[in-house]
C-alpha cells in the first residue's frame, strides 16, 4: 500500500485536475449558448436560399449555373476538414479527421488534396496527406466575411480546373451531447430534380439567370459559414461533455483515494499502537 504521503500528493493532484475540468465545462457551457443561438438563428435563412435557388434553377431550361454546375471526370479532389483549434473535446476531431482518410481513401487512384480549417485536423492530416492550406485563423474572429473569403478562393480553384470536386468534412450540431459527422459536396453545385412550381406566377426583375448567377456564391458562402458554424457550436458541446465526464470522474477517483487514505491510516495509527503496547507488555516481562 502505498505511504500516505503519495496518497495525499495524488489527491491534491486530483482535486487541482477537477477544479480545472469544472471550470472549463462552464466556460464551454457559456460559450455553446452563444454559438447554438447562432447557427439555429442561421439555418432557416440558409435554406430558404437554397429553396429558392432550387426553385429558380428548376423552372429554367438548359444548364444553368455556368462554371459552378460544370460536371468534370473526377480526378483532382479538395477536401475541406472543419476541426477545432483546440483539443479536450473527445471525440470531436478524431472523428471528422477519420472520416476524411475515409474519404482519401475512397478516391484512391486520384489527386487528393485537404483544405483545413483548424489546428487540430491540420497537425495530424498532415502527415498522411496533402495539406494545400489551413485557415486556422478564421476562428479567431468567426465572422461571414472572413469565411466568404475562404468560400471564394474555394470556388476560385474549382473554376480554375485546379479541383474537379470539392467536398465539406465537418460535425453537425444536434444537441450539447451529439455531434453527427457530415460529408456536404460543395462544388459542382448538385443538378436540382424536380418541375418548376408555378414560376409563370412570377416577374422576375433582372433576369431569372442574372438572379441565379447572383444566388449561387451567396448560397455558397452561406453553406460554408453554416457548416463552419455547427463545427464551432458542436465543437463546444462536445467539450462541454468532455469536461462534465472527466469531473465526475475526478471526483469518483479522489472518493477512492480518499478511502485508501483513511484506511491507510487507520492501518499505521493500529501498527503503532501494536508497536506501544508490545514494548509495555516487553518491559512488565
Amino acid at each position: 500500500m502505498a505511504n500516505l504521503k503519495e496518497i495525499r500528493n495524488r489527491i491534491t493532484s486530483v482535486s487541482s485536475t477537477m477544479q480545472i475540468t469544472s471550470a472549463m465545462k462552464m466556460v464551454s457551457a457559456a460559450k455553446l449558448k452563444k454559438a447554438q443561438d447562432a447557427i439555429t438563428a442561421m439555418r432557416p435563412y440558409a435554406e430558404k436560399l437554397t429553396e429558392i435557388l432550387q426553385s429558380l434553377s428548376a423552372s429554367m431550361e438548359g444548364e444553368i449555373g455556368g462554371a459552378y454546375t460544370t460536371q468534370r471526370e473526377v480526378k483532382k479532389v479538395l477536401i475541406v476538414a472543419i476541426t477545432s483549434n483546440r483539443g479536450l473535446c473527445g471525440a470531436f476531431n478524431t472523428n471528422v479527421i477519420k472520416q476524411t482518410k475515409v474519404l482519401v481513401e475512397s478516391y484512391r487512384g486520384k489527386q487528393v488534396d485537404v483544405f483545413a480549417i483548424g489546428k487540430k485536423g491540420n497537425d495530424v492530416l498532415r502527415k498522411t496527406c496533402t495539406i494545400v492550406d489551413n485557415k486556422s485563423e478564421v476562428f479567431d474572429h468567426l465572422s461571414f466575411d472572413n469565411v466568404a473569403a475562404i468560400s471564394d478562393l474555394l470556388a476560385a480553384k474549382f473554376i480554375a480546373g485546379d479541383y474537379d470536386k470539392i467536398e465539406i468534412v465537418y460535425n453537425q450540431f444536434k444537441n450539447a451531447a451529439t455531434q453527427i459527422v457530415q460529408t456536404e459536396q460543395f462544388l459542382p453545385l448538385a443538378p436540382v430534380v424536380g418541375a418548376a412550381a408555378n414560376a409563370s406566377d412570377y416577374i422576375f426583375e433582372p433576369s431569372k439567370e442574372e438572379i441565379v448567377m447572383t444566388l449561387i456564391p451567396k448560397s455558397l458562402k452561406t453553406q460554408l459559414y453554416k457548416s463552419i458554424r455547427d463545427s464551432f457550436a458542436s465543437e463546444h458541446g462536445a467539450r462541454m461533455t468532455a469536461m462534465h465526464k472527466a469531473t465526475d470522474n475526478a471526483t469518483e477517483l479522489r472518493n477512492q483515494l480518499k478511502l485508501t487514505y483513511n484506511k491507510a491510516r487507520q492501518a499505521a495509527i493500529t501498527n503503532e499502537i501494536l508497536e506501544i503496547v508490545g514494548g509495555a507488555e516487553a518491559l512488565k516481562g
